[in-house]
């Protein structure tokens, strides 16, 4: 789906005018969000580049996948970047080489754990925001690992 149909689409239910008294903006400028940009090279077209297209260029100009992971945080959920797995020839090297990098990401985790309380046993702001990237890297490195399983990487010819 484009990103104006997810819009349009999310606000069907709640009302156009709703969203955008919630939002503090005009209803003219959400039903242009839910329209077509009007740079798609369709003359028709006269929407207005809205929220998600916005959110999906910075992410693209600082590549900081913080941003995608802090919407998914606030969405309930979390981010887990779709794995491309790797074909290499030796199976049994690849699948200690994923075994590996998962305990040292988890090591990684402990050990923002560890230094966080050992000052003075609490965990403030700082250091638990060094916790949750720990334990997104971590994550997505096991995803990895698992979409890794399910596509056959790690069988015998």
């Amino acid at each position: 789906m484009k990103s104006y149909e997810i819009i349009r689409s999310a606000v069907d239910e709640l009302g156009v005018k709703a969203v955008a008294a919630g939002l503090k903006v005009s209803a003219a400028l959400v039903y242009k969000w839910c329209e077509a940009p009007a740079e798609q090279m369709d003359p028709e077209a006269s929407g207005a580049k809205n929220p998600l297209d916005r959110v999906r260029e910075m992410y693209l100009l600082t590549k900081d996948i913080r941003l995608i992971r802090w919407l998914c945080n606030e969405a309930g959920g979390f981010f887990a970047a779709n794995p491309v797995p790797d074909l290499r020839k030796s199976p049994d090297a690849t699948i200690f080489d994923e075994t590996r990098t998962m305990v040292r990401d988890f090591s990684e985790l402990l050990d923002a754990v560890t230094a966080s309380l050992e000052d003075d046993q609490q965990v403030d702001a700082g250091e638990a925001d060094r916790i949750r990237q720990k334990w997104e890297d971590l994550k997505a490195c096991v995803e990895g690992f698992t979409v890794s399983c399910e596509k056959g990487i790690y069988r015998g010819k």
